[in-house]
């Protein structure tokens, strides 16, 4: 492997042009905090994935007999990992057994100051993971087998194109047998990509963003992006691989996280890519609206065909609304608490309501040992029997309606409780 240019003829004049199989793959996010899971030790056992998925990848590229690997930027969370983390990384990026290439991102741009920049960084890369090769300039790298068009983030936030320096390239000083490989980080033109990221790194759609249509197609064999969170095929040579462990909560049934790509390329032709495994935790979301205490063993249906008996291997983003009867609500209470044990992470939107189902509302209103109970328990049925009636009228939703009904049912509860606890 050597950095610069070789000469060499147009496409036409060479004897047979050369392929090469590699494995593409962005966005580990090394060190990623995970702030918004509560136990520590099971933010610790998120932050550990991210590390053995490294062996994953290394087995990936291995059996796909990759000649070597690309990693499309934010290799890390952050320009301060800590270095333990670090030297981590390191050993298990020298373990690979073959080259592995990596640009920053915008999580752990290559500006001043930076880890990549770091002396004692460089040392203990040298060390223990020669085959590591961070690319920090935007120039070509020639190798064995193909060329490399590097263009790492070398700030967090870039008003201008990062592959733009290609357009000036002197293509005849290229070998022309070769694939070139462009390796880049960030949006694209046309793909509304940022929505991914809702709950916290998204950054202004102007930025570190790549116009693949300016790129010279007829130069170009593939193009490694980096930045975006699931599988995308973002044009007919360039791709986004996603991330090679799941780290957020998907917004459609058809995104695709948990993977990295074995690509082959030859100089002027199509690359042939398959897509490879290496997830190994599950990141769910279920949406429901609970009508009745039917749609509880629904909804429990749902979470076991996602996650099984697996323990301590899924999260999940819960969104509920609508309302239980007391005893499905003390069902809601005990499954909730089970899930919190058996996940990684529960995170819960919107809100389980209660109120008396019909058989435990006539049981009040029928009291034979105290009428006081029952009268009040009558009243508050025809209380609550008439705010639904005013809010099922208003289409938009009857705000005063809606607090009469939800203030007959807590007093309906509360009712219930004092009847049991008598």
């Amino acid at each position: 492997m050597e950095n610069g240019r070789h000469s060499g003829g147009a496409l036409a004049g060479c004897a047979s042009a050369v392929t090469v199989r590699f494995l593409h793959t962005a966005d580990w996010q090394i060190g990623k905090p995970f702030g918004r899971v509560q136990e520590e030790a099971k933010r610790f056992r998120l932050q550990r994935e991210r590390i053995e998925t490294i062996g994953r990848i290394a087995a990936a590229a291995r059996s796909g007999e990759a000649a070597f690997v690309l990693v499309a930027g934010d290799l890390f969370d952050s320009t301060t990992v800590p270095k333990d983390v670090v030297l981590e990384v390191l050993e298990a990026i020298g373990g690979f057994g073959m080259p592995v290439l990596v640009i920053p991102g915008n999580h752990d741009h290559g500006g001043p100051g930076t880890l990549w920049h770091d002396e004692d960084l460089e040392r203990q890369r040298r060390r223990r993971a020669p085959n590591l090769t961070v690319l920090l300039e935007r120039q070509p790298l020639v190798m064995e087998r193909a060329v490399v068009l590097a263009c790492p983030l070398l700030r967090r936030h870039d008003s201008t194109d990062p592959t733009a320096w290609i357009g000036g390239l002197d293509w005849n000083a290229l070998p022309a047998d070769r694939p070139r490989l462009v390796l880049t980080h960030g949006g694209v033109q046309g793909f509304g990509g940022r929505d991914y990221d809702r709950d916290g790194d998204s950054q202004g759609d102007s930025m570190n963003r790549i116009d693949l249509a300016a790129l010279p197609a007829a130069e170009i064999d593939y193009v490694a992006l980096g930045d975006w969170h699931n599988l995308h095929q973002a044009g007919p040579r360039a791709w986004y691989p996603g991330t090679p462990e799941p780290d957020r909560f998907g917004q459609g049934e058809e995104e695709r996280r948990g993977q990295v790509l074995l690509v082959e390329a030859e100089r002027g032709g199509a690359p042939q890519v398959e897509v490879v495994p290496t997830g190994r935790l599950g990141w769910h979301r279920l949406t429901l609206r609970l009508a009745g205490d039917d749609d509880l063993d629904r909804l429990q249906r749902l979470i076991r065909e996602r996650i099984g008996e697996r323990v301590q291997s899924d999260l999940l983003r819960l969104e509920v609304s609508g309302t239980l009867s007391l005893t499905g609500h003390r069902r809601w209470d005990a499954l909730i608490e089970e899930l919190r044990h058996q996940l990684l992470h529960l995170r819960l939107r919107g809100r389980c309501d209660q109120a008396p189902g019909p058989e435990e509302l006539e049981r009040l209103v029928e009291s034979p040992d105290d009428p006081l109970i029952a009268r009040v328990a009558g009243e508050l049925r025809q209380r609550l029997a008439a705010a639904e009636q005013a809010e099922a009228a208003a289409e938009a939703g009857d705000a005063e309606a809606g607090e009469g009904a939800a203030l007959a049912r807590l007093a309906l509860c509360e009712l219930h409780r004092l009847a049991r606890r008598g």
